[in-house]
C-alpha cells in the first residue's frame, strides 16, 4: 500500500526529472506522521493537557525532585519562556506546587502536587498503553530500526540546529 508521500514524490519527479527527493521522502513522512499525532485525540488531551505540559509533570514525576524553571526547561526541550506560561497553568490547576529558596527569592523551586502525581501516575500507563496501540503495525525489529534511524537524525539535528537555536 502506498502512503500520501509517496504520490507527492512522483508529482516532483514530473515536474523536476532527476530531483533527489530523498530528502522529502524521509522529513515528508516524518511531517505527516507528527500531524497525524496531534490530530488524534490521545489520553493527554482526555485529560486535558497539552503534551507540553505532560513534559513538564512528567520531568518533575521521572526526576522525582524539586527543579527551577531552568532545568525543567532543559529537561521538557522547551524555551524559558514556554516553560514559564505552561507552569502557569498547571499551578492553577493544582498540579504543581512552587516554593521560594531560603537563600535566594528570586529562585523558584518547582515540585508536582500529591494531585500532579497521581495525574501523571494514573495517565503514563495509559499513554505507554496507546503509543504501543499506535506502533502495532511495525515489528519489533522494525521499531529497533526504526528508532536507531531517528536517533541519528536527531543527533545530527540537535549538532547542527540545536546548537545555532540554543
Amino acid at each position: 500500500m502506498e502512503d500520501v508521500v509517496a504520490g507527492v514524490l512522483r508529482q516532483w519527479e514530473r515536474a523536476y526529472p532527476g530531483l533527489d527527493t530523498g530528502p522529502i521522502a524521509v522529513l515528508g513522512r516524518i511531517n505527516r506522521c507528527a500531524a497525524l499525532l496531534q490530530q488524534t485525540p490521545d489520553p493527554l488531551t482526555r485529560a486535558g493537557l497539552t503534551r507540553a505540559e505532560f513534559d513538564i509533570l512528567g520531568a518533575l514525576r521521572r526526576l522525582d525532585r524539586e527543579l527551577t524553571p531552568t532545568q525543567l526547561a532543559r529537561e521538557s526541550f522547551a524555551s524559558g519562556a514556554a516553560v514559564t506560561k505552561r507552569l502557569r497553568l498547571l499551578e492553577e490547576r493544582g498540579l504543581v506546587s512552587r516554593r521560594t529558596d531560603d537563600r535566594d527569592r528570586r529562585v523558584a523551586h518547582l515540585a508536582l502536587t500529591e494531585e500532579g502525581r497521581t495525574l501523571v501516575d494514573g495517565l503514563i500507563q495509559e499513554l505507554v498503553a496507546y503509543d504501543r496501540a499506535l506502533l502495532a503495525g511495525l515489528t519489533p525489529a522494525e521499531l529497533d530500526r526504526l528508532a536507531e534511524a531517528l536517533s541519528g537524525l536527531l543527533n545530527s539535528l540537535e549538532g547542527t540546529i540545536g546548537r545555532t537555536l540554543g
